[in-house]
């Protein structure tokens, strides 16, 4: 019995060894961070293929604060607990004016997704309360799983999660592998849709945070073609806090996408 039990432990530790080699590190892709002045990591697995192409693997496996890419679990629970009623679900401006111009209004959670209002979030978070969001977290096992306070502990280097596990997290997201209802998952992927053409769907969720002396950037999510989804996840950083981080972001992934032959609804 302890001899068998030991080679079905090797061929399990010899099983999980082979797992990466699928993974192509891309470090032609290293121009379109140098071009833009900022250092990180891109992943792209195409789903129909089996094709997963890293550029900067070391990075995609640290962790760090996931920003406004949070806002897709936040919404996930929110709509499984009830919080959220629905996506047009209006929650009333406070009255504090921001520096986002948008954010001055009342907003649905739609709206408020779109426009990543930090302070819609911050409400639901308060109103989905820190044990439960504590138990979603951990049944999720959503990066380090770690809580300060309710509605800033993905801003404030409390929560992290490495790009490697943004990207198992959308993935589960679009097959309905998450453990939460499927309507709630069908209305997240709704409200995750920015672009769409006759040719691509383009779904994603930005993320723009502060780590000490750095600016990290995120865009996590997916594009889809023909029925055949393929995942990405940006994540970058610059100690530049003038950084136009909306479009260096979306200059990166855009280029990317673009030299692998996405867009053009060949895929």
């Amino acid at each position: 019995m302890k001899y068998s039990g030991w080679i079905w432990l090797m061929a399990l530790v010899l099983l999980n060894a082979c797992a990466p080699n699928n993974v192509t590190e891309e470090k032609d892709w290293e121009k379109y961070f140098t071009q833009n002045k900022v250092e990180g990591c891109f992943m792209l697995f195409d789903n129909s293929k089996g094709t997963f192409k890293v550029y900067n693997l070391d990075r995609a496996k640290e962790r760090f604060l996931p920003a406004s890419t949070f806002k897709i679990f936040n919404a996930l629970v929110g709509l499984e607990t009830g919080v959220i009623k629905d996506t047009a679900m209006v929650i009333p401006w406070d009255g504090v004016t921001r520096s986002v111009p948008e954010w001055n209004q009342d907003l649905s959670m739609q709206q408020a997704f779109k426009a990543s209002a930090v302070p819609y979030f911050q409400e639901i978070a308060r109103r989905i309360g820190k044990d439960t969001m504590q138990k979603w977290l951990d049944t999720v096992k959503y990066g380090n799983m770690k809580i300060s306070r309710v509605d800033t502990f993905w801003l404030d280097n409390s929560l992290q999660i490495s790009p490697d596990e943004e990207l198992g997290f959308v993935k589960k997201l679009y097959f309905d592998g998450l453990p939460f209802n499927k309507t709630s998952m069908q209305a997240v992927r709704e409200v995750m849709l920015m672009e769409k053409t006759g040719k691509y769907e383009l779904r994603y969720k930005t993320g723009w945070g502060r780590s000490g002396p750095k600016e990290i950037g995120w865009i996590v999510g997916w594009v889809e073609e023909n029925g055949h989804p393929t995942f990405f996840v940006l994540n970058i950083e610059s100690e530049n806090h003038q950084i136009d981080m909306r479009n260096i972001r979306m200059n990166i992934l855009k280029g990317i996408l673009s030299e692998e032959g996405y867009f053009k609804g060949m895929k």
